[in-house]
């Protein structure tokens, strides 16, 4: 396994601040005079253009715009049903957005050394999304990629529709439903190019669960955290039976004050097995693995 360090991507167009902030869409009070969300949008206008220097460099003025309405949809909603523990604008921009972000320079890196079709139009799958990290991020950063967000739980779903319905993203899919079904289903069992899952899980578990919605010669990446080695070598079997297996370990210089990351970037070899994802109802796999409910719940720690 080879490890090495990524840097994020290269600067393609800055912006300065004076640019990002006259594109800003202001509402008037006159047809809808709602200042607290205005003053809230401006607070996080702001924590953008603190964070102007590293990985928004290369973001359109729409793509800060959306990644601001994304934030200010997080957190209002956060009021109402169990999101994140985060609710300060600063923090959410460094342990939910940056450190998204964070995490595509080994996805991209991977994806160009092993495939011959171009990385501006690739299906990826966000298993066990939750808020919509990172799925709705890579959205926001990739307007060419087609994004799948997979969340059992009805509630998150909602939000994750109002959330692309109000950023105005037209490369989202939201579904609804359990990564085991799906893997079953044949609208998406081997359909995807890369399968993303940044929760507290263990890598035997993601694996029967990301591995069948990749395709031959596609990627799977485990966002974990500065040292899964253990963790690896204890997924080595599954990720055999589900045709996969270890490409490389990246450490991944993370945006947050939280902690190094490490991307587990696993090659699809060979077509998974029928059988699998197994069916959690049967007590084999009840008594090994989480359901994918678990896995959001899971991910609400891990990403709070």
């Amino acid at each position: 396994m080879l490890a090495w360090r990524c840097k994020p991507p290269a600067a393609l167009f800055p912006l300065s601040i004076g640019t990002f902030v006259e594109h800003f869409p202001f509402i008037k009070p006159k047809a809808f005079p709602l200042y607290r969300i205005k003053s809230k949008s401006l607070t996080t206008a702001a924590a953008i253009r603190n964070h102007n220097s590293s990985c928004f460099d290369s973001f359109s003025c729409r793509q800060k715009q959306q990644i601001r309405l994304y934030v200010d949809t997080l957190l209002q909603w956060n009021q109402k049903m169990n999101l994140t523990a985060v609710t300060d604008v600063d923090e959410v921009m460094e342990r939910h957005i940056k450190d998204s972000l964070a995490m595509l320079p080994p996805i991209q890196d991977s994806y160009i050394s092993r495939s011959n079709s171009s990385i501006d139009s690739i299906k990826l799958v966000d298993v066990g999304t939750g808020a919509g990290l990172p799925g709705l991020v890579f959205a926001i950063a990739c307007p060419a990629w087609k994004v799948t967000l997979l969340e059992s739980m009805n509630k998150r779903c909602d939000f994750l529709e109002h959330a692309v319905s109000v950023t105005g993203l037209s490369n989202v899919e939201v579904v609804r439903g359990r990564a085991e079904n799906l893997g079953q289903n044949v609208t998406f069992r081997e359909k995807f190019d890369v399968a993303v899952a940044r929760a507290v899980a263990e890598m035997r578990i993601l694996a029967e669960y990301c591995l069948p919605l990749v395709r031959v010669g596609g990627l799977f990446i485990a966002a974990k955290g500065h040292d899964p080695q253990e963790e690896v070598r204890n997924a080595e079997r599954s990720l055999k039976l589900m045709g996969a297996s270890v490409l490389q370990l990246c450490s991944v210089e993370s945006h947050s004050p939280y902690g190094q990351r490490t991307a587990i970037i696993c090659s699809k070899d060979h077509p998974t097995p029928r059988k699998y994802p197994r069916d959690p109802g049967s007590s084999a796999v009840a008594a090994r693995y989480l359901t994918s409910e678990a896995i959001s719940a899971h991910q609400t720690m891990f990403i709070q």
